[in-house]
């Protein structure tokens, strides 16, 4: 691939453009890998922090996707997902053509925080079972996802095999739920977070806090947290609805 500055405004921009050129245009594919920042050094003979300020905003435009350790690929399909819909995590990343993968990073019992707890309506000595897991697309992490179950709607949480099997896959098919609610919100992702998706840190990041009922009995609270930059929210309406 060629790339070349085109002699118009700001040297950055310049790049941001000899970049974007060949992904708009489809010569470089979704996932493609893009030269390192040390090789667009060379190619564009500039600074570093000049070929960074390119690249970032190349990602704040939805376009590449860097990684910390492994470089800067062209984005992926962007994933769409419906606000009023309560959909499988492998549904959501296969739809995308990608191949799903699954990662159990911690599973506790005990006390919840204050705010869960009422979300819930645990009660005083109640127990529930926390998970933080993530979801991969192609290898690449997908969402990472923090959910709250509450063990008196669903005893059989306690026993479940939730290092094999995804939670959200285990309660569509163990508990129908009956109302769901979402707030959605945008956060920069702070070090852990960033480590945990594979993204820089201060990266923005769609966040998607849901709880669900079951007969009016609180089932789960779940966080759920993706990479800004691949995935997107979609809802459809009707007058008075």
């Amino acid at each position: 691939m060629t790339y070349a500055l085109d002699g118009a405004g700001p040297v950055y921009r310049q790049i941001k453009r000899a970049i974007s050129a060949p992904i708009l245009s489809g010569r470089l594919e979704p996932g493609a890998r893009l030269p390192s920042e040390h090789d667009f050094m060379s190619i564009f003979a500039t600074s570093r922090m000049t070929v960074n300020r390119a690249l970032q905003m190349l990602a704040d435009d939805g376009l590449v996707v860097r990684h910390r350790r492994n470089g800067t690929f062209v984005a992926p399909q962007v994933a769409e997902h419906a606000v009023m819909e309560v959909r499988d995590t492998i549904d959501e990343v296969e739809s995308t053509g990608a191949a799903y993968g699954y990662e159990l990073i911690t599973s506790r019992k005990g006390a919840p925080p204050k705010a869960i707890a009422e979300r819930l309506d645990i009660r005083r000595g109640e127990k529930i079972l926390r998970l933080r897991c993530r979801h991969f697309a192609d290898g690449i992490p997908f969402v990472l996802e923090d959910r709250f179950i509450n063990m008196r709607t669903v005893p059989l949480a306690a026993t479940a095999a939730f290092s094999e099997v995804p939670p959200s896959k285990w309660l569509l098919d163990n508990v129908p739920w009956s109302r769901a609610e979402h707030a959605i919100l945008a956060v920069n992702a702070a070090a852990d977070l960033a480590a945990l998706l594979d993204v820089v840190d201060g990266a923005a990041c769609l966040r998607v806090e849901r709880t669900t009922w079951h007969a009016e009995l609180p089932v789960t609270f779940v966080t759920l947290t993706y990479p800004g930059n691949t995935h997107r929210l979609i809802g459809t309406f009707t007058p008075g609805k």
